[in-house]
């Protein structure tokens, strides 16, 4: 039986063993090509060659047309990623059937990556029914009350306010919205005011909401007395270079970004709201913020790593530290004076082999998608099936958690900035 408690070394030495991983047979040697996937949660064990989409192996289940808006490059974009899994096979009830990619289709097709993206289209094009086109506007307008549509919006966060209207527009009855949502609350609450004028349901991409290590911790916190902290970590080289890159990538910052999962745990599970919270300390130990300029020129403060504890005025505390150069792992933990008494990381022992499979038919991608495969596959069948079928998404946040996630991030970051100068 899998142990419970794991050290923070030995989730450091497997993700290590797991980069040196050459690749398997069994895997297609065109890397973007669809296997065939035996069963729907068990990784990629089983792969075999296929050319033609697995789809059929699904044909019992009522699916919903998906349309990614948002793919960006190849081993880069978490677009790109969600269209893999579909592609795949692995999301049961979704049906992707367009990929709308203004950027690469447009003043990007000449880049470097966008020379790349064209020779991913043509595989995908070749081995799938999927079309790709530059704006929502280039699809069939379909009737939503009798046509499930949704939009996996999964572009630059300052876009996605005018990509929701034009989902909208183009017939799509439930929008996946990837994190934050929006550049501002204010731009979000009126997402979500606009969604709600048109009867369009908005569920949020907050894929650690229904991961295994947040379930256990929660567990294991809800029958023992301790404080629960929640651990994310990037794998970004401790450069100023590297670090500038990232702060200018991901200018919305590390709390409306990389710690906005946690965050929205927080929202979840813990009552916490801007109103609820009693109290913020930053641990100024282990916290560090530095302004540093991007490949643009341009200078940008923010967080390289953070941590802090909240209190509630219900009484409820919490933690949460996030490290842009603190690995590839996520985990939570309960401590209880002072003693660390459970731990339980992601991906565990049970994981790794699918992700060092995954790794290897994918070695350039980003590191962090490979640990929460499972995690994105669950939220895309759930948004899938609640669009297709009616079934209630469970796990998955709403549009109201995502506000009330964005609200808080935007109060803590000054706070935590004041407390750190």
């Amino acid at each position: 039986m899998l142990a419970a408690v794991r050290t923070a070394a030995a989730s450091k030495s497997a993700f290590a063993s797991m980069r040196s991983f050459s690749g398997s047979a069994s895997i297609r040697p065109a890397r973007w090509a669809s296997p065939v996937i035996s069963g729907l949660s068990g990784g990629l064990s089983g792969v075999r060659s296929s050319v033609h989409t697995p789809r059929r192996l699904f044909s019992t289940v009522k699916t919903a047309e998906v349309i990614l808006v948002g793919c960006g490059a190849p081993d880069k974009g978490m677009g790109w990623y969600h269209a893999v899994q579909m592609l795949d096979g692995k999301v049961p009830s979704s049906n992707l059937t367009s990929i709308i990619e203004p950027y690469f289709l447009g003043a990007g097709a000449s880049s470097d990556a966008g020379v790349d993206f064209a020779a991913w289209q043509g595989e995908v094009e070749a081995d799938h029914e999927v079309k790709f086109l530059k704006s929502l506007s280039d699809l069939p307008v379909v009737d939503p009350k009798t046509s499930p549509r949704v939009a996996l919006i999964s572009g630059r966060t300052a876009d996605n306010p005018a990509l929701l209207t034009s989902s909208i527009a183009a017939g799509c009855n439930t929008i996946y919205l990837e994190k934050p949502g929006a550049p501002t609350v204010a731009e979000l609450q009126s997402m979500k005011q606009e969604a709600a004028a048109n009867n369009v349901t908005v569920l949020m991409g907050y894929n650690k909401n229904v991961c295994k290590y947040v379930s256990k911790v929660r567990d294991f916190a809800s029958k023992n007395e301790g404080l629960v902290t929640f651990v994310s970590n990037n794998a970004y080289e401790n450069t100023k270079e590297s670090l500038g890159e990232c702060f200018e990538r991901n200018s919305e910052g590390m709390l409306k970004n990389m710690a906005i999962h946690e965050l929205a745990l927080l929202v979840s599970f813990y009552d916490v709201t801007v109103e609820n919270i009693a109290s913020v300390v930053a641990d100024k130990e282990f916290s560090s913020v530095q302004t540093l300029a991007g490949p643009s020129g341009e200078e940008r403060t923010d967080f390289d790593k953070i941590k802090f504890t909240i209190t509630t005025k219900s009484g409820k505390q919490v933690s949460v530290a996030a490290d842009r150069c603190g690995g590839s792992d996520s985990y939570a933990t309960v401590v209880n004076d002072g003693k660390e008494i459970f731990k339980y990381s992601m991906p565990d022992e049970e994981d790794e082999i699918m992700v060092a499979e995954i790794q290897g038919r994918f070695p350039n991608a980003m590191p962090y998608f490979f640990p929460q495969d499972p995690d994105y596959i669950t939220v895309k069948e759930r948004v899938s099936s609640f669009c297709a079928t009616g079934k209630e998404a469970e796990g998955v946040a709403t549009i109201d958690i995502g506000v009330e996630t964005l609200r808080v991030a935007e109060f803590l970051t000054p706070e935590l900035q004041k407390q750190l100068a």
